[in-house]
């Protein structure tokens, strides 16, 4: 599909024409690749702009050609509500935001609209338009997906969307995340198109393959490293990747297994909290009741100093 060379905008209340290479140089001097951030894997496979329009291409049903005409938006050290690593682009009047994810999150509409206002502050920066004036700002048309490839049953898509979160139904905006599964076997249609993505759905199930037979994830990633070279799948982003891939597989994997442990922990607090407050109510029953203290002491295992400073609190 060829693009034009000459863009329309809006320039001071008149249509102008511009360059598409000049807009280009402006957006990227706004918007930069964040790179203090540690790449996923996903993001790692889709770090060059051919291979992301391929997978854009996969997903919309169109035939772009040239990986120059794709301009990366991603916000430079943009982190909401542990949001990070994201990949957001613009192309034909489209500004797409992907992020991948190994398990379901409800929030993501949120996270997303968060994530494109932040984009949009940017382009009303570059065009200077008036929010208070008369005119229709046009904006480009904003595309959220989300590529889940986790282990828990999923449809081929789903679309999540922000009015489900709303405490009422009567909400006056809509914003909509699509979620596709990318594990294999699944979107036969954009993984045909998508060679790559199909490659890298693979990798990922025969990690889960020979984890399944008993191997630690450290073995399991060397051995399905190999097996996808030998099948010549991923086999060059492999052999001048590997050692890359393998840590930063490891290092999700630990900071997964970390807000685990961070959820079970908080759901222990909550859980003894509660307790404590049982004992305190247990302790201020008995108490008005008339009981001995050395008796609420033992009933409850507070001390006798601690039921008479419940008088305190």
């Amino acid at each position: 599909m060829r693009q034009k060379q000459v863009l329309e905008i809006i320039y001071e209340g008149k249509t102008v024409q511009v360059k598409k290479s000049w807009l280009m140089r402006i957006l990227r001097r706004v918007f930069r690749v964040n790179r203090k951030q540690k790449d996923r894997l996903f993001l790692k496979v889709f770090s060059e702009k051919k291979a992301l329009l391929e997978l854009y291409n996969a997903v919309n049903h169109s035939d772009y050609t040239n990986a120059d005409e794709l301009v990366i938006t991603t916000l430079e050290d943009a982190v909401y509500m542990g949001m990070k690593n994201d990949c957001s682009f613009l192309i034909g009047n489209y500004l797409n935001l992907y992020e991948h994810q190994s398990t379901f999150n409800p929030n993501m509409p949120l996270r997303g609209l968060l994530y494109f206002a932040g984009v949009l502050q940017g382009f009303l920066a570059v065009s200077q338009e008036n929010l208070y004036g008369e005119k229709l700002i046009k904006i480009p048309t904003p595309k959220y997906i989300v590529f889940y490839n986790g282990t828990d049953a999923c449809e081929d898509r789903m679309e999540l969307k922000l009015s489900d979160a709303f405490e009422h139904p009567d909400g006056c905006m809509e914003f909509t995340a699509v979620m596709l599964n990318i594990n294999l076997g699944h979107n036969k249609a954009i993984m045909n198109q998508c060679k790559l993505l199909e490659e890298y759905a693979t990798f990922i199930e025969q990690i889960r393959v020979f984890q399944g037979e008993g191997f630690e994830l450290d073995e399991a990633i060397d051995m399905a490293s190999e097996y996808c070279i030998e099948h010549d799948v991923l086999r060059e982003f492999l052999l001048k990747n590997r050692n890359e891939v393998r840590q930063l597989i490891l290092t999700e994997y630990n900071e997964k297994k970390q807000r685990a442990l961070d959820r079970r922990d908080a759901r222990a607090e909550g859980r003894a909290e509660g307790r404590e407050e049982e004992r305190i109510n247990i302790a201020l029953k008995l108490r008005d009741e008339g009981v001995s203290m050395d008796v609420i002491a033992a009933a409850t295992g507070l001390t006798e100093g601690e039921i008479r400073g419940l008088d305190a609190e």
